[in-house]
């Protein structure tokens, strides 16, 4: 058995939520722009997958499990357990999700209440960069465990259903980019990673869950930067215009005299 840890109050189960896009197939990965309150498009180039962050914005990872069975998803951001804070790794601790269950990973657990919200931010200030740990910013990964099949009762004793847990993730640093590439990137601004934002109310509980097998089922990948460093790199088209941003219904607060 390995110690887990299971989604309470606080975390919101999204049972409607369906993904405009998204990555995974056992676990759809989404990431949502708390800021601008939008889900980020993700863009397909050359077999990879990436969002396109704007420094400055709370960010949140969203879940939404396809498996009829308990799922274990041990969870990364920039090489970075979300759950322990030790650089991430296939064995270690992540969130359970129940069968068909969707939900929403808001940020770096401080504790079985609390997690630091997740922030884009210039990469020097990341999380990683900030704890010695600068090599592989820019990328959220997340490996996925299916649960082993608990044995048959014996007819003269109940079955106890195991709690479901959860899963930690590994991440996989992307290659150098071209020499061209490399040139363009260096007239702008320097590569985005995630920040230790404020803190907010995120309610967990401990659980067991015994995986299925030592290596995971499945392995989201899902790389970030900013939108112009996407472009120059060619992963958005530099025809494709920005979404303009939602309407907000109460930028104000009191009624002001017309000019």
């Amino acid at each position: 058995m390995n110690i887990a840890w299971k989604i309470v109050l606080g975390m919101a189960t999204l049972a409607a939520w369906a993904p405009a896009g998204a990555v995974g197939r056992m676990v759809d990965l989404t990431v949502y722009d708390r800021t601008s309150q939008q889900p980020l498009p993700i863009y397909r180039h050359d077999g990879r997958y990436y969002v396109a962050g704007q420094p400055g914005h709370r960010y949140q990872i969203q879940l939404r499990s396809r498996e009829g069975g308990r799922t274990l998803g041990v969870l990364s951001v920039d090489g970075v357990n979300v759950l322990s804070g030790d650089n991430a790794d296939w064995s270690q601790t992540g969130y359970v999700l129940d069968p068909f269950v969707a939900t929403e990973i808001r940020g770096w657990r401080k504790s079985l209440s609390e997690v630091a919200d997740f922030v884009f931010a210039d990469a020097s200030r990341s999380y990683a960069a900030k704890t010695g740990r600068p090599d592989n910013i820019g990328v959220i990964g997340m490996a996925v465990f299916r649960a082993r099949p608990l044995p048959m009762p014996m007819p003269v004793r109940p079955m106890v259903e195991e709690a479901s847990g959860a899963a930690a993730d590994q991440m996989r640093q992307a290659p150098a980019a071209s020499a061209p590439a490399a040139k363009a990137l260096s007239a702008m601004g320097g590569p985005i990673g995630t920040g230790h934002g404020a803190r907010e109310t995120s309610v967990v509980s401990y659980t067991d869950f015994e995986r299925a097998s030592a290596t995971p089922d499945d392995v989201v990948t899902l790389y970030y930067d900013t939108r112009e460093r996407l472009i120059a790199q060619g992963v958005i088209p530099s025809t494709e215009r920005m979404p303009p941003p939602l309407p907000d219904p109460f930028p104000g607060h009191f009624v002001p005299d017309p000019r």
